[in-house]
């Protein structure tokens, strides 16, 4: 059993953690591909017990109860081209949480966030259908090695996601998310990040995700269900 605590820092709702950022530190505690629920919101500073609940399952609980599970499994997912850098500035300049933003604190995606404090990972939609946002890793990203640390990698995954999907304007949770890492990127390196659109069922709307380094190869990439709010 391990005990894994999630930063004030690394919150997406004023009072939960950023479900990427959670869900990439579980699976960096692994050190293991996983496709992981989230059960509850994550809740912040608070101890949390990481068991094993058979071969290939494991929950992540509070003392309230589980907060997610995961399962072993290697992401199997197509990935749309990248556009060219000065395109992803181009949609980013018309990012709709500018304008209003239902958790403007989002470690990711937050507008209120500070450089150097959140990911400042800012999504717009392009013609193409897909949405778009240059990424620049801060040094405190790092996993002492000069590469940008996989939970982040996981966090910075998320978001685009949600705008993929509601364009910013449809409150919506992540319910479920698979990421893979290809090969982690460099801190400081110009990255773009994109999401787009898979489909939806009901309230549950699914997403695809991905990370390119400066030459535009593939570097990370996730697929998520997102749950349209009530």
């Amino acid at each position: 059993m391990t005990t894994l605590t999630i930063d004030s820092r690394f919150r997406g709702p004023p009072e939960s953690g950023n479900g990427g950022y959670v869900c990439g530190l579980v699976a960096t505690t692994l050190q293991a591909d996983l496709k992981l629920r989230l059960i509850a919101p994550p809740p912040l500073e608070t101890p949390l017990e990481l068991a094993s609940q058979g071969e290939g399952e494991w929950v992540l609980s509070s003392a309230a109860g589980p907060v997610a599970r995961g399962v072993a499994g290697r992401l199997e997912l197509e990935v749309p081209s990248p556009p060219q850098y000065v395109q992803a500035v181009w949609a980013s300049q018309h990012y709709p949480g500018f304008r209003e933003h239902i958790f403007p604190e989002c470690f990711v995606c937050g507008p209120h966030r500070r450089r150097g404090d959140g990911l400042r990972i800012f999504p717009g939609m392009l013609d193409s259908g897909l949405v778009a946002a240059p990424w620049l890793p801060a040094d405190d990203l790092g996993g002492g090695d000069g590469k940008v640390a996989v939970e982040f990698l996981w966090a910075a995954l998320d978001c685009p996601g949600y705008f993929a999907v509601s364009g910013g304007r449809r409150p919506m949770v992540l319910g479920e998310m698979q990421a893979h890492v290809d090969r982690r990127v460099h801190v400081g390196e110009p990255c773009t990040v994109i999401g787009w659109r898979l489909g939806a069922e009901g309230r549950r709307h699914y997403a695809g995700t991905a990370i390119f380094d400066e030459d535009g190869e593939l570097c990370a990439r996730a697929r998520a269900t997102w749950v349209e709010l009530k």
